[in-house]
């Protein structure tokens, strides 16, 4: 009885419609369970009130997020209209430790609640939490690829006009950052087409080679190897020419000698890989 018993089932649109004219009484019928004792869920339910910081445990929020995800797979998704209130109290919590919490997780929460309901009330939190403080962005960057590959096509695409975005960190000196990216890149290029890929990912991509650390120039060298891989194989070779043309123009005719010892480790890496035919490679 855990997350497959909840696949089969179906919400009608009133589940996932949101009144805000409820009646205390309404309000209290919303959050009724038969899953697990209801006093259980009201007392979990109560801990994001704030005389419990005061009075209790002044990170008794943080538990809570952290707690979230498991709630949700013991209740089920047929009885996320009971958490949903508390979940989106959670996510505009003052203290960045909480969102931090529920950012790390949320590709979780995802995967417990399904596609619809994962676009109606998660994607909302996620946009927040994609322009929050680095210490909650990093917690959405880590599970990009998990929760990115949960969504619709065409809600995904929406994301490429994004990932430039993190790029740009609080601190400059937050290269960890920018490493993670490189590697949530590498499992992205799966998700995407050959012209996206090319359009979007490839300037982000040569962007990260150039970068002034280098264990992010190390990753960025695999991200470009693995994307001349993929745009090999897709049906239009064009893209591929086209990024080895700029390969050659971009860094290995670079005036600095960094630039053009990043052509020979990119070649390095295409070539241990197998991404190319010797003949294309050559």
């Amino acid at each position: 009885q855990n997350m497959d018993s909840t696949l089969h089932y179906i919400h009608n649109d009133s589940d996932l419609s949101t009144n805000s004219s409820f009646s205390p009484e309404e309000e209290r019928k919303s959050k009724v369970q038969d899953v697990v004792p209801q006093a259980l869920l009201d007392q979990y339910l109560s801990m994001t009130d704030p005389s419990r910081a005061q009075t209790v445990d002044t990170e008794i929020a943080k538990h809570c997020a952290y707690s979230l995800p498991g709630v949700a797979l013991t209740l089920g998704r047929q009885n996320w209209h009971c958490l949903k209130d508390t979940y989106e109290t959670l996510a505009s919590d003052m203290q960045w430790k909480v969102r931090r919490t529920l950012a790390f997780s949320i590709h979780e929460l995802a995967v417990i609640l399904g596609d619809q309901l994962t676009a109606g009330d998660l994607v909302p939190v996620f946009n927040g939490f994609l322009k929050d403080l680095d210490e909650v962005r990093i917690g959405v960057l880590k599970h990009l690829h998990d929760f990115l590959k949960l969504l619709h096509l065409d809600k995904r695409r929406e994301y490429l006009y994004q990932l430039q975005e993190f790029l740009v960190t609080d601190n400059s000196r937050n290269w960890r950052f920018r490493a993670e990216l490189a590697e949530q890149l590498i499992l992205l290029l799966d998700l995407y087409s050959a012209r996206d890929i090319y359009d979007y990912l490839r300037p982000i991509a040569f962007s990260l080679c150039a970068d002034k650390v280098s264990s992010v120039r190390w990753i960025s060298y695999k991200l470009v190897s693995e994307m001349v891989k993929k745009l090999y194989m897709a049906s239009t070779s064009t893209f591929v020419i086209d990024l080895m043309n700029e390969l050659v123009e971009k860094f290995c005719r670079c005036r600095k000698w960094s630039g053009r010892q990043t052509f020979v480790f990119i070649c390095q890496t295409i070539s241990e890989d197998d991404c190319l035919p010797m003949d294309q490679f050559a």
